[in-house]
């Protein structure tokens, strides 16, 4: 997530993800880094897409932690390199995990923090977005070059997801944490 949407700032958005561990973050991040030098969001997943809230950020996060109460830690593993049609976002798909991603999503989109989003909820590990159309199959091409080539695990456990809130100089910060299976969110 790199806090833009069509060449705009997203100030006061706010989103819950899950960020990668390394060296698969590592790897996710220097290929995001290459692709789109400018973004410098750390490899995540996310679970609600950037949105306004429709009550204020704590009150939101307390109707958040209640829901994700019930939701144990699940494996997620990526699958391939893929470009979504109509903005041309170059992104890893989620091969296995998608089912547990989208009950945390459907869960979690109510109250405080719902929103109607403007795509269907897909899960997947956004690489670049916003390319100028001429760039995006070079570098489709060079993402899934370096993927093919990546050794290390491509799975990762979903134990714990952030609240983040876009700034002003087009970044995201943390809020707050909550690890799942937990009954206490960690600040």
């Amino acid at each position: 997530m790199n806090g833009s949407n069509g060449g705009g700032v997203r100030i006061h958005s706010f989103a819950l993800v899950s960020y990668i561990p390394d060296p698969l973050a590592a790897f996710l991040d220097g290929l995001r880094n290459d692709l789109v030098s400018e973004c410098h969001a750390k490899a995540h997943v996310t679970v609600l897409p950037p949105r306004p809230l429709t009550c204020p950020s704590g009150e939101a996060w307390t109707e958040t932690q209640t829901r994700l109460q019930d939701f144990q830690p699940f494996l997620v593993e990526l699958g391939e390199i893929e470009v979504f049609p109509v903005t041309d976002v170059i992104y890893v798909s989620v091969k296995a995990g998608s089912a547990e991603l989208r009950k945390l999503h459907a869960a979690l989109n109510r109250g405080g923090v719902e929103c109607a989003e403007p795509f269907l909820y897909h899960p997947h590990v956004t690489l670049a977005q916003d390319l100028q159309p001429g760039r995006v199959a070079a570098a489709e091409q060079i993402a899934a070059r370096r993927w093919h080539d990546f050794r290390a695990a491509r799975s990762f456990l979903v134990d714990e997801l952030t609240f983040v809130r876009s700034t002003v100089d087009n970044c995201w910060m943390d809020l707050q944490k909550w690890r799942l299976s937990s009954s206490v969110a960690s600040r």
